[in-house]
C-alpha cells in the first residue's frame, strides 16, 4: 500500500519532483514583479466591474447575450482574484505553503479559466440558437439565463476543485508532476486535452456561425438600400464574440500545451523555462476582454465613459459618436428580439443610416 503524505509542507514536493520555484526571486526582481501584477490586477477589478455595471444600468443591454458577457467579466474579475492570492504565494514562499494552501492556489486559477471557457461555450450556443434563427437576440427568458449563470459557477468550482477531491499524487508520489508537484500527470494530461477540445470545438461552431451571417447579410443587403453600418451590424456582433474567443484561445493555448507536455513527463521540452511567461499571457486575457467590450462596442464604451465621469444623465447622449453603431438593437415593441430581416429591411437597428461607419471591421 502507497504511503500518502498529507501532512507534508510543498517543500518535500517540490525537492521530489525537482521543480524550479525561484529562490533568487528576492529584491528588486520581486519589487518589479509585485509593481507590474499590482497594476494588471487593479485594471482587471475596475475594468470588469465596469463592463458589470455597464450592462446592469444600460436597458438596451438587457438581453441574454449581455448578460452572459457581464458572466464573462465576472469570470475574469474572479481571476483577478486569483493571480492576486498567486502572486503574494509564489516564487520561494511556494515551499512553504501547506498543501491546503497549495491546492487552492491552483484550484482558484484553474477555476476562473474553467467559467471563462463554460462561458464562451454558452455563449456560442446562445449564439447559434440566435443567429439561425435570424434574430440578433435569443429567446431565453432572464430565468433561464440565471440557470445557465449559476450552472457556469458549479461547473467552474466543481472542476476547479477535482484534485482536492482526490485526482492528485498524495499517495503516489511517483506520478506527480513537474509543474504542479502534487498534481498527477494523469490529470494534467485529462486537465489540458479537455479544455484545448472544447477550444476547438468553440471556434468551428464561431467559424460556422460567422459564415452564416456573412452569406445571410450579403443576400439581404443586396435586396435593401440602407446604409452599409445598418446592413453589417448583426456581422459586427459575431467579430465583436469571436475577437474574445481568439483572445481566449491565444492566451491560454500555450499555458494548457505546457501542461499537456509536463503530463506526458516530456523530460527534455524546457518547460520550466517557458511557464511563467505562459501564465502572464494567460493573465492578459482578463486585461485584453474589457477592452475589446469597450472598442467593438459604442453604446458599451459610452456607457463605460459616463460612469467613470459620474454624469449618468448626461445630455449629450444624444449625440451619437463617430465610431462603429452598438451592436445592440434600439428596442422595439418587440422585445423579444427583432429581426435580422426587419433590422435591415425597416431600419429597426440603432441609428437611422445617419452614423457613421469605423471601417466596417
Amino acid at each position: 500500500m502507497n504511503e500518502c503524505y498529507y501532512d507534508k509542507r510543498m517543500d518535500f514536493f517540490y525537492n521530489m519532483t525537482n521543480t524550479d520555484t525561484v529562490d533568487e526571486w528576492t529584491g528588486p526582481k520581486l519589487i518589479v514583479v509585485l509593481c507590474f501584477g499590482t497594476f494588471f490586477c487593479l485594471f482587471i477589478f475596475i475594468s470588469n466591474s465596469l463592463v458589470i455595471a455597464a450592462v446592469v444600468k444600460n436597458k438596451r443591454f438587457h438581453f441574454p447575450f449581455y448578460y452572459l458577457l457581464a458572466n464573462l467579466a465576472a469570470a475574469d474579475f474572479f481571476a483577478g482574484i486569483a493571480y492576486v492570492f498567486l502572486m503574494f504565494n509564489t516564487g520561494p514562499v511556494s515551499k512553504t505553503l501547506t498543501v491546503n494552501r497549495w491546492f487552492l492556489r491552483q484550484g482558484l486559477l484553474d477555476t476562473s479559466l474553467t467559467a471563462s471557457l463554460v462561458n464562451l461555450l454558452v455563449i456560442a450556443v446562445e449564439r447559434h440558437m440566435s443567429i439561425m434563427r435570424m434574430k440578433i437576440h435569443s429567446n431565453l427568458t432572464k430565468k433561464r439565463v440565471t440557470f445557465l449563470i449559476i450552472s457556469i459557477w458549479a461547473i467552474a468550482i466543481f472542476m476547479g476543485a477535482v484534485p482536492t477531491l482526490g485526482w492528485n499524487c498524495l499517495c503516489d508520489i511517483t506520478a506527480c508532476s513537474s509543474l504542479a508537484p502534487i498534481y498527477s500527470r494523469s490529470y494534467l494530461v485529462f486537465w489540458s486535452v479537455l479544455n484545448l477540445v472544447v477550444f476547438f470545438i468553440m471556434v468551428v461552431v464561431y467559424i460556422r456561425i460567422y459564415m452564416y451571417v456573412q452569406r445571410k447579410t450579403n443576400v439581404l443587403s443586396s435586396h435593401t438600400s440602407g446604409s452599409i453600418s445598418r446592413r453589417r451590424t448583426p456581422v459586427k456582433l459575431m467579430k465583436t464574440v469571436m475577437t474574445l474567443l481568439g483572445a481566449f484561445v491565444v492566451c491560454w493555448t500555450p499555458g494548457l500545451v505546457v501542461l499537456l507536455l509536463d503530463g506526458l513527463n516530456c523530460t527534455y521540452c524546457g518547460i520550466q523555462n517557458v511557464k511563467r511567461w505562459f501564465l502572464l499571457l494567460a493573465l492578459m486575457n482578463s486585461v485584453m476582454n474589457p477592452i475589446i467590450y469597450s472598442y467593438k462596442d459604442d453604446e458599451m464604451w459610452s456607457t463605460m465613459k459616463r460612469m467613470i465621469c459620474c454624469s449618468s444623465e448626461d445630455k449629450s447622449q444624444d449625440r451619437r459618436s463617430s465610431r462603429v453603431p452598438s451592436t445592440v438593437l434600439c428596442r422595439s415593441t418587440d422585445t423579444s428580439g427583432n429581426y435580422i430581416e426587419d433590422g435591415i429591411i425597416q431600419g429597426t437597428i440603432c441609428g437611422k443610416g445617419d452614423l457613421g461607419d469605423k471601417g466596417n471591421s
